[in-house]
């Protein structure tokens, strides 16, 4: 994205935006705790803050002397750098706190650890195995709880993604979105927010592995309201034919690492390779959220392929947190 000249004040933005304004002192733990309207408002701010049209002086105002909790049951790369980085660009800091230190459940209830943290802090962030954990902290908080990974959804991922198709196509309403894979958390909070968005979501995965029953009938519900499909499929090549993207993740997340020869054998015919991308669209590009396992989901032909937006996909987790952070934590 080029540099703009004319730099918009953060006050000015939010007064010219009122579903950026309604955010504040909001939890984000699902995709469709969001509507259309708020998606694309996150997205714009994050646009705005990426292409400089709200300069890095001006971001240093949008979160002056925040913190930041950030809490890792998981540990990330992409995660911690990402809102670390990002909370500081806002003017704020964070505080890094692993499962060892609070064992949540554990040395003290969710409740207890949610109260004591969310009187001391602006922002909790939370990477978790279960949702109900980061659904606890959000329900007994006194501040916004975001959520940075579950085993049911991944939203700031899929807003990074949608960043990144965007800034790829422009306009993304009519876009067919092909995932391969896994129906995990990442696959759930894309197809509610491609649906949402008015993006087609075609899912391949192989029976046992398909998303949850109420995602199913969620994206197919949000599907039909705003004018685009959602399907489920078991073949890949069926799911890439003229697709403007292809996603797949790893095949075993964090947790599943007991289940890794029996996932491998499951989905050994869903590689994404060079033939499997040859059924897409021709401006296609291709998109993992990283990390990826090169040789089992993807070949490393597709991964360094001129298609390939991984890294730029990568570096919008920091652009689409900023804008989670900065429109929920605004006081």
């Amino acid at each position: 994205m080029a540099p703009v000249e004319t730099v918009m004040k953060f006050k000015e933005y939010i007064l010219s935006n009122p579903d950026a304004a309604a955010l504040a002192g909001r939890h984000l733990l699902k995709m469709n705790d969001l509507s259309k309207e708020e998606i694309l408002a996150v997205l714009d701010f994050a646009e705005k803050m990426k292409t400089g049209a709200i300069s890095r002086a001006e971001q240093l105002e949008v979160l002056p002397g925040c913190t930041l909790a950030e809490i890792f049951e998981k540990p990330s790369l992409r995660t911690r750098v990402s809102f670390e980085t990002g909370i500081y660009q806002l003017g704020g800091q964070g505080l890094y706190i692993t499962s060892g230190e609070i064992q949540i459940g554990v040395r003290e209830s969710v409740y207890d650890i949610s109260n004591v943290l969310t009187r001391m802090v602006d922002i909790a962030m939370a990477r978790v195995f279960k949702h109900s954990t980061v659904a606890d902290l959000a329900k007994y908080a006194k501040k916004p709880v975001i959520n940075g990974l579950c085993d049911t959804e991944h939203p700031c991922q899929a807003l990074a993604d949608i960043l990144t198709l965007k800034e790829e196509r422009g306009e993304v309403k009519g876009l067919r979105f092909a995932y391969i894979g896994d129906g995990n958390n990442v696959c759930q909070s894309l197809m509610v927010i491609c649906a949402k968005l008015g993006i087609g979501f075609v899912c391949a995965c192989p029976k046992g592995y398909y998303p949850a029953e109420d995602y199913l009938a969620l994206a197919s519900r949000l599907a039909d309201e705003n004018g685009t499909y959602f399907e489920l499929t078991e073949s890949p090549a069926a799911a890439a034919a003229g697709a403007d993207v292809v996603y797949t993740d790893t095949w075993t997340s964090m947790g599943q690492e007991e289940e890794a020869k029996q996932r491998q054998e499951a989905f050994a015919g869903y590689r994404v390779d060079d033939a499997l991308m040859a059924k897409a669209g021709s401006r296609c590009i291709f998109m993992h959220c990283l990390p990826a396992h090169r040789g089992f989901e993807v070949t490393d032909s597709v991964m360094d392929s001129p298609q390939s937006r991984i890294f730029e996909e990568a570096e919008n987790r920091l652009h689409a947190q900023k804008a989670v952070m900065g429109l929920l934590g605004r006081k």
